[in-house]
Parts: C-alpha cells; sequence; structure tokens
C-alpha cells in the first residue's frame, strides 16, 4: 500500500512539474525570441528535466529543484532587488512547488526524511528568507510637515469669502475647489473617539441591468459618486437616478425628496449612471421670485432641474417649471450620447454647464460647447463654442452649436473676484484618432480655459496635451491657493491635476506659469503614428513641481498571481508598441497606454490647505492598451453596423467596452485594461498612493500606499487576503483645520482619516458599500462631521449600495443610529 502511494505521488508530482515546466519552456522560448529574459525557458528545461528524473532518480529531481530555486532566488535579486512584491510574483510559485517536495510522501529514497529533503529544504529556507527580509523594505516616501506649518492660519482665502465656516456650500466647499474645512474639532489627538452619528439610505439602488461594467450591451456603471453640500441645518445631494435629496444635518432624516422622473430611454442607453453633486445658489434679493434659494442638479436625461431648498418643488420661473432641456441647440442627440454628471458651477447669477459626450462613438457627435443659463429663468445667456465665429453667442431657438468640440464633463471650479470660470476639457471625438480634427479642436483640447462667468468671453487657455491621441481630458477644474512670489507679494495661483499625474501653476489672472513653476516643452515619441494622422513631437511637463507620474514601464516590472500569468504579461509587453508616455496609438498592433485614460488623478482633482499651504493627491496606476485596426475588418463581414449619424445608434455587437466603433474614421479601436488571464493586473504594486506636496519648496512631504487587496481577488472577487499594495482609487481626499486628511476612495470600501504632518493612518471604518467618492465636513449643533458617501463603483466592482455617513467625535445617537430614506418624501 505504501509504495503505491509512493508511485502515486510520483506521477502527480512529474505530471505537475512536467504540464509547468512545458508552459515555461514553451512561453520563455517565445520570450526569448521576442528579446526578453531567458530565465523562463532555462526553468521550464529545469522543470522538465526534474519530471523525467523523478521517477528514476528521486534525489537527482530534489537536488536539481533546489539548485533551481536558488537560480531563482539570485535572478529575482537581480531583477527587482528586495522588491516585495516582485520576490513575491517570482518566487512564491516555486516556493509553493517545494513546499510540496517537502511532503513526506513525495521522492522518498527509504532514507530519513531529514536526509530526504536537506536540499531542496535549504533552497526552500533561503528563499523564504529572501521574501522575508523584503516584507522590510518600504514603498513610502517618510516626511513631516514643519510645526510652524502645521499650525499656520490666517493665510489669505478669496474662495471662503461669504462661505460660512459651518457650511460646505459647494462640491469642492468653495466655488475655488480647495475642499479644505476650516472646523478643527476632530484632530489627530481626539480621533480614536470618531464613531458613526447617523445613516441614511437615499433608497435609490442599482437595477436589473445596473452596476456591471458599462457598455451598451454590458448594462451600466450604478456610481454613487456624490459629495453632498451643507448650507445652513440641511444636506442637499443627488443619487444615480437623479433623486435630489434635502436630509437634516445632525441627524440624517430626510426632510424632502425629488424624483424629477428622468426618460426611460435615456436611462437605456446611459453607460454611466452617475451624479455628483448639485449645486446651491440664492437669488440676488433685487431679482423678483418666489423661489429665492435653490438647488440646481443635473438629470440623466439631458435636463437640468431647479428645485426650492427649502421644500424641494421645482421653481416655477425656471425654465418650464423647473426644468431647461439641455438637448436644445446641440442638433441630434442619440439616446444616451448626452448627460451631466457634474453639478452645475452656478454664480452671478448664471447656471453654466458641459457635459459628457460618449467617447468613441463617433467624430459626429453633439457638441462639447459650454454654456450659461440665467439662474433665475433658466433662459440661455451664453454659448462658448469652439467652432463658431465668434465664438462665445447667445443662439437662437433653431441655432445648432458646433458638433464634435471638446467637451467639459468634470465639476467648474472659478474665481468670483476676477469673475472667472475655469473649465477643464477634453478633447474632440473620438480619443485615439485625430486625423480629422479641425483647428480649433486642437487648440482648446485637454486645456483649462478661463471664461468670463457673466459674458462668455474667453480670457486664457492653458493646454496640457497637444493634439491629444490618449484621453488625457482634464477630468477636473483647477484647484485655487494664494502663493507667495519672488519679491514677498501673493500671487492669485490655481493648481491643475491632471490624469498625467502631473500639476500645473497657473496665475489664474493670465495663465501663465507662476514664476518659479516653470514648464518645459520635451520630446516625446512619434515612431507608428496612423499614417492619416499625426502627433506632436513635445508634450508641456510642469519641471518646477513634482510629479506623480509613474516611470516608464520595463519588462522586468511585468507581474501576475504566478511565475506563469507573470510570464504571459512579459511576452504581451514585448509584443506591443511601447516607448514610454506618449507612445502614438498604432494600426494594427497593441500600444501601451501608461499612465492611462482612468488617469493618475482623475475626476476627484486635488485637495489645497490654504492655510499650510500643502497640496494633496491620490493617485492611481493601472496601464492600458489600445490597438486600431481599419473598420473594414468589423463593418465587412456585417459584425459592428455601419452608421451615418441618423436616427439611434446601431445596437453594438461583440464586446461593446473593448470595442469602440469610431464612426465616421478610417478606425474602429480595441481599448482594455492591461490584466493577465487571472484578471490581474499586468502592472504590479504600488496601485496606489496618498501624496502631500509642499507648494511652497515644491517637495513632497510624504507619500504612502494607501488601500488594500481585501476587497479584490483574482477574476473580480471579493475576498482576498489584505495585502497592503496600494489600491486603485476612485474618489477624492479632504482636509480639515485640525489637521486631519480623510478619504474613502479605495476598492478596499474603507473610510480612512491620516494625520496630516505625517501621512500616517490613525483611524478607519469599515464601509458597507465602496466609498468611491469624495467625503465633505461641516459644523451643526457645536460638532464637527465628516460624511461619505457610500453606495460603490461598477466600473471599480466595489459593494453597491445606497448609504450616507456621518461622523461626529463619540457619535451624536451612538454608532447604530440609521434614519431612512422613507421619511419626509412627501415631494417625492
Amino acid at each position: 500500500m505504501r509504495e503505491s502511494n509512493k508511485g502515486l505521488f510520483t506521477i502527480i508530482t512529474s505530471a505537475l512539474l512536467a504540464l509547468i515546466g512545458l508552459f515555461l519552456f514553451l512561453g520563455g522560448a517565445e520570450l526569448l525570441f521576442l528579446g526578453g529574459s531567458w530565465f523562463y525557458i532555462l526553468a521550464g528545461a529545469v522543470l522538465l528535466a526534474i519530471a523525467i528524473s523523478g521517477f528514476k532518480n528521486p534525489k537527482l529531481a530534489a537536488r536539481l529543484y533546489a539548485a533551481l530555486l536558488l537560480v531563482a532566488t539570485v535572478w529575482s535579486l537581480f531583477e527587482v532587488g528586495f522588491n516585495i512584491w516582485g520576490l513575491e510574483v517570482r518566487l512564491m510559485t516555486l516556493i509553493g512547488l517545494g513546499v510540496w517536495l517537502l511532503l513526506p510522501w513525495v521522492w522518498r529514497t527509504g532514507q530519513n526524511w531529514l536526509t530526504d529533503k536537506r536540499e531542496v529544504l535549504g533552497s526552500v529556507v533561503v528563499s523564504c528568507l529572501v521574501v522575508l527580509a523584503s516584507c522590510f523594505s518600504s514603498y513610502s516616501i517618510n516626511g513631516t510637515v514643519p510645526a510652524d506649518r502645521m499650525s499656520a492660519q490666517g493665510q489669505k482665502d478669496d474662495a471662503a469669502e461669504g462661505v460660512a465656516d459651518s457650511d460646505w456650500a459647494a462640491y469642492g466647499r468653495t466655488v475655488g475647489g480647495d475642499r479644505y474645512s476650516p472646523v478643527g474639532q476632530i484632530t489627530p489627538a481626539n480621533i480614536s473617539h470618531l464613531k458613526r452619528a447617523w445613516m441614511t439610505r437615499t433608497g435609490d439602488v442599482q437595477q436589473d441591468g445596473e452596476g456591471t461594467v458599462a457598455g451598451p450591451d454590458q448594462g451600466h456603471e450604478f456610481n454613487l459618486e456624490l459629495t453632498p453640500i451643507k448650507v445652513g441645518d440641511t444636506l442637499y445631494m443627488c443619487t444615480p437616478h437623479s433623486w435630489v435629496m434635502a436630509v437634516d444635518a445632525t441627524t440624517g432624516k430626510v426632510k424632502w425628496k425629488f424624483d424629477p422622473k428622468p426618460d426611460t430611454a435615456d436611462l437605456a442607453k446611459n453607460v454611466y449612471l452617475a451624479c455628483r453633486g448639485v449645486s446651491y445658489y440664492h437669488i440676488p434679493d433685487e431679482i423678483q421670485t418666489s423661489c429665492r434659494n435653490r438647488i440646481y442638479s443635473p438629470v440623466a436625461d439631458v435636463r437640468m432641474v431647479a428645485v426650492n431648498a427649502e421644500t424641494g418643488k421645482p421653481c416655477d420661473d425656471f425654465g418650464d417649471h423647473g426644468f431647461i432641456s439641455l438637448r436644445q441647440y446641440l442638433g441630434h442627440v442619440p439616446h444616451g450620447f448626452h448627460f451631466v454628471t457634474s453639478p452645475p458651477m452656478v454664480a452671478k447669477n448664471r447656471v453654466i454647464t458641459g457635459g459628457w459626450v460618449f467617447d468613441n462613438q463617433a467624430n459626429f457627435e453633439p457638441s462639447g460647447a459650454i454654456r450659461a443659463f440665467n439662474a433665475t429663468t433658466g433662459e440661455i445667456e451664453w454659448a462658448w463654442d469652439a467652432g463658431h465665429t465668434p465664438e462665445t453667442w447667445k443662439p437662437g431657438t433653431d441655432d445648432v452649436l458646433t458638433r464634435d468640440t471638446p467637451n467639459a464633463w468634470g465639476v467648474y471650479t472659478a474665481d468670483l473676484n476676477l469673475g472667472l470660470v475655469y473649465i477643464p476639457t477634453g478633447n474632440s471625438p473620438p480619443d485615439n484618432w485625430g486625423g480629422t480634427r479641425r483647428p480649433f479642436d486642437d487648440a482648446t483640447s485637454s486645456a483649462t480655459i478661463a471664461l468670463d462667468i457673466e459674458t462668455g468671453e474667453r480670457r486664457w487657455t492653458y493646454q496640457t496635451v497637444h493634439h491629444d491621441l490618449w484621453d488625457m481630458d482634464i477630468p477636473s477644474g483647477p484647484s485655487m491657493v494664494d502663493l507667495p512670489g519672488p519679491n514677498g507679494e501673493s500671487v492669485p495661483a490655481l493648481v491643475q491635476s491632471t490624469k498625467r499625474g502631473e500639476f500645473f501653476v497657473l496665475d489664474r489672472r493670465t495663465g501663465q506659469p507662476v514664476p518659479g513653476y516653470p514648464v518645459e516643452e520635451k520630446p516625446v515619441p512619434t515612431a507608428g503614428i496612423a499614417p492619416d494622422d499625426r502627433v506632436s513631437p513635445t508634450q508641456p511637463y510642469p519641471v518646477g513641481m513634482p510629479s506623480l507620474t509613474p516611470p516608464d514601464l520595463k519588462e522586468t516590472d511585468m507581474w501576475g498571481a504566478t511565475l506563469l500569468d507573470q510570464m504571459i504579461c512579459r511576452i504581451q509587453y514585448r509584443q506591443s508598441a511601447y516607448e514610454g508616455q506618449f507612445t502614438p496609438p498604432h494600426v494594427g498592433q497593441t500600444t501601451i497606454v501608461y499612465p492611462a485614460f482612468y488617469g493618475v488623478v482623475d475626476w476627484q482633482g486635488i485637495t489645497i490647505d490654504p492655510q499650510r499651504k500643502l497640496l494633496l493627491a491620490n493617485a492611481s496606476y493601472l496601464p492600458f492598451r489600445i490597438r486600431l485596426e481599419k473598420r473594414e475588418t468589423l463593418e465587412g463581414p456585417g459584425t459592428l453596423p455601419k452608421w451615418d449619424g441618423k436616427g439611434e445608434e446601431p445596437a453594438a455587437k461583440g464586446d461593446a467596452l473593448s470595442v469602440s466603433p469610431d464612426y465616421g474614421t478610417p478606425y474602429i479601436a480595441y481599448t482594455n485594461p492591461w490584466l493577465n488571464p487571472l484578471q490581474i493586473p499586468c502592472k504590479g504594486p504600488v496601485w496606489g498612493t496618498l501624496t502631500a506636496i509642499d507648494l511652497v519648496t515644491k517637495k513632497i512631504v510624504w507619500q504612502h500606499p494607501v488601500g488594500t487587496t481585501r476587497d479584490t481577488g483574482p477574476f473580480r472577487t471579493h475576498n482576498n487576503l489584505p495585502l497592503p499594495t496600494g489600491m486603485y482609487n476612485i474618489g477624492g481626499n479632504i482636509v480639515t483645520k485640525g489637521g486631519v486628511v480623510f478619504m474613502g476612495a479605495t476598492a478596499d470600501d474603507y473610510l480612512r482619516a491620516f494625520d496630516l504632518s505625517s501621512g500616517k493612518v490613525i483611524w478607519s471604518d469599515r464601509l458597507p458599500a465602496g466609498g468611491q467618492a469624495t467625503p465633505m465636513s461641516y459644523e451643526a449643533g457645536g460638532k464637527q462631521y465628516v460624511v461619505i458617501a457610500a453606495g460603490g463603483h461598477g466600473g471599480l466592482g466595489t459593494r453597491s449600495g445606497d448609504y450616507i455617513i456621518a461622523y461626529t467625535l463619540d457619535g451624536a445617537q451612538g454608532a447604530g443610529a440609521q434614519a431612512t430614506g422613507a421619511q419626509g418624501d412627501a415631494a417625492h
């Protein structure tokens, strides 16, 4: 019986090693042919030899395996040093096989266990010690904000004029977008007492077919990306299905709820169901109206609604009984081709908005023009239309704004003293081919544009990417800050974050780089561009500021769960077109795009502490891959229907997420996040960081990985070890006078608090759903509250929900307090 078991384990062991060896040998041969590492073909050949020798000479097989493991350890150290994530993917597969070989039933020669196993045991111990030693390596930049800067107060903050310290009156607390709360009750010294005060459920939950990866054939992303605002004693908010709500700031009880009942045809076509926030405005006292205090909120069917802030009833004198259509002046708008996810900018009796345009569908999509409506009546006041002469005009009833111009879908910011609104633009669709872009498209895309709030006149433009072929649109408006000038004067500045992870510091009056914060044009790759397109030979780099842009990828950066899927990533790397950032999309060959269009810093933007002159940014790192193909490859066999822009877009066929039809152009585009067959990123950790930058010294003060793998496993599962890899994050951070930074955002469903002075995590709470939103903070009834929306994100794959959660020191009503969304909904 013992001999039969011995034979069975020998067969199992040899078969396992032979399969792994054959896979590594064949893949390693391809990798070596492509100019990659020699190790995989060697490891495969040795494993095949071990599998064969295990039948007749198990002692030799064990020694060969021990030698292979030692060689692998030396090779791993040579490639990545004491990088725990690099060593883990290279060694843990072989260590695991070594542990199997240590079992007393495997490859016994009749001697005692230690004599049989000592070579394998020794090599396993050595490799494990190397991996354990790497656990002490740090992925942080450790530093401390000086005490005098931490205590700084009384600095100029023009954006906060007229905003009560206790309020959070706009998406970024002020229209300047700094996300700084001047309430300081919560501090690092007492934050251990922070508990849930109340939890309200909005009642708006994802429906069948929602919450999945975006795409017409794959459902709709259901994303609670909301940051509520607080004015007086009330919080105001919106939900993914466009409900507008008001809740009591101290109890969370619903005061009113309004459902604008968006057109189901649009909802059926919208690939994103999200609303990031609403806007509050007090109509000037000299204007006659019965609806003085208003909440403006976007509606998913391309409308805007104004409701009475006290009652939740539509303001009858705004547009058509409270609504204006944003389809007007856009000509033909197929369902799902235009909607608004961000709160409008409301100032100086203007409601200013642009919107989301369906990326990569055609080069004849609706206009990306910016429009301003009278905040009282809803009548259009001006449109900024880059393709029209003059570019700022007031369209008539039957006029149509220029199609396919760059749009601006993120949150806008403003300087009310200068009378300027700052518009973050994208590019003219489609994203990855620009052969039909017009001069005014190229001049105004991927730029910060300053417009006069009242007249719409363009004051200045600053472009962050030239002839953008990578979807590097600016997803969030800049944040205002006053900085010390070279001669001791105060310079009214703004900081524009980008998906690239760069920070442009501009004079917000002129749009020119602030002295001491220079920008340089640097050469970028130009080879491989589509023959009927062009590429800019240089791109702007703000060299005066630290950058969160990742280093260019190398083959040794490739990652996976095992040595096997990591090899696949290395092969894909070698097969792809890649010369670093800004490698142009190739026709017929996959191109790696890194940093990619999910951003290093995405729609959450940045936080600025105006008192301590610190910038805070959370970043994500995930490469994508793009391949252009001639459109007849899909249109010829009828896989992709033809379309000329008339009527509704035909139903997409095949993989709707990764195939961009790009109607009207010579190409289609295949686009995907770069994941291996196990759905694990081909680029290893760190995947998410939180960074503090000193705006005066222009240096990184501290930087730490943020988030764990707890809720992100292979094949998009939600169970994993909580490895401190840093995690992808969607949603921003905020900072308070008390010296605490709050951030949800990460894919592991936590709200965390960080000590501003060091960046260390000092508190956390496990959320009932993904917290892919920017939190906010305010004071009510003598208590400081911190609030976050926890509803998950379909694209990130976090748990879905409808929770609004508030925290105070020791909890206002106890940790279990909950106010349901069913109360006070007479206006529903």
